[in-house]
């Protein structure tokens, strides 16, 4: 499987990242371990969790569990190293981790701990913030978004104490990167301006939703990724499943992610059905398996380091490792370029 930089970090991480956050919700132990197994055995090398998960739905007692499950994995097979292990801090709003608290310079060290016990490993290899303490325009916010609120003084000051205490963390030895998540372009420019000016590490990454039906970053991330070393990790290539085609026609299969959530976090709308159908036709035009057509668009994107996906059962992981082999042609990257420009921003 290809392998790409983690910005300037020096590690390489595989063009697809396994995601764990249905590991301890939908997905049982035994079965997100064969998960991890098969992915190994495959070439992934990459996997990405986070201190909230599992998720479909989020719930006090299970918060934190996805990482102690990986950490199971890493005491029965004693392969550390066979991993680059990714995990996010939680921030302002998850109420169910430290009580809703901002993201600050001494909730750092208490989440790094947590995350490191769970996942019983010495150090994280990429550490990410979830979500920006300011606020964010993902998970379909970015229909209302107002940033005209913000305090510029007030954010810069946080993004330097907070780059502070993740130097201390770097020297410690208990993480070796700094990723964003759900970020802005203008929020990680001034991440990697605070960076430089007052020290603290680089980001090396940023992990927004994107995939065939939410291309936002082409606009403006891409171009920032691109000349910035900043590696790109699409989450939700599939578009939370959408693009399987199983919800076609209203449908909701027992056991999938919209049987717990039913409008799949906003995605459902009128219009997205037609949008999923329009890629299904160009998969067949071509001769693809939509699924695999879908996970390799997103992660050979020129400004993408890896795409994070995750399945709820091994048939699914087994399915969607067929994209490693998917052939992208010109003929086909323009074919989907006209569905975005027909269906653009279906949710």
């Amino acid at each position: 499987m290809r392998r790409n930089p983690l910005g300037r970090t020096g590690i390489e991480v595989s063009e697809f990242c396994l995601g764990t956050m249905t590991f301890g919700s939908q997905t049982p132990e035994d079965e997100a371990h064969a998960q991890m197994d098969r992915a190994l055995e495959a070439g992934i090398n990459f996997l990405d969790c986070a201190e909230m998960y599992p998720v479909n739905p989020v719930r006090a007692e299970t918060v934190g569990l996805s990482e102690e499950i990986v950490g199971t994995w890493v005491a029965r097979a004693g392969r550390r190293d066979a991993w680059v292990v990714a995990t996010k801090h939680s921030g302002e709003g998850m109420r169910h981790v430290r009580g809703g608290a901002p993201i600050t310079p001494d909730t750092i060290p208490v989440a790094v701990e947590g995350s490191l016990r769970r996942l019983k490993i010495d150090c994280i290899d990429l550490y990410q913030f979830h979500w920006p303490n300011r606020g964010s325009y993902h998970f379909r916010k970015n229909w209302r978004y107002d940033p005209s609120g913000q305090d510029r003084v007030e954010t810069l000051a946080h993004m330097e104490d907070t780059l502070g205490a993740l130097a201390r963390e770097v020297e410690r030895g208990t993480i070796r990167a700094f990723g964003l998540s759900n970020e802005t372009a203008w929020g990680t420019a001034q991440w990697l301006r605070v960076a430089e000016a007052a020290g603290g590490p680089r980001a090396a990454s940023i992990q927004n939703e994107y995939s065939l039906l939410a291309r936002m970053a082409d606009t403006d991330l891409a171009e920032l990724c691109v000349n910035e070393d900043v590696g790109f990790l699409p989450f939700s290539p599939l578009a939370a499943g959408l693009l399987t085609g199983k919800y076609q026609g209203g449908a909701i299969p027992p056991g999938s992610r919209r049987s717990h959530v039913e409008n799949l976090g906003g995605r459902i709308t009128p219009r997205v059905f037609g949008a999923v159908a329009a890629c299904h036709e160009v998969a067949g035009r071509f001769g693809l398996d939509p699924v695999q057509m879908a996970l390799a668009w997103a992660a050979r994107r020129p400004f993408v380091a890896s795409a994070i996906f995750g399945a709820t059962r091994l048939a699914q992981l087994e399915h969607a490792l067929g994209a490693a082999e998917v052939v992208l042609s010109d003929e086909l990257l323009a074919a989907l370029d006209e569905v975005h420009r027909a269906h653009p921003m279906p949710y």
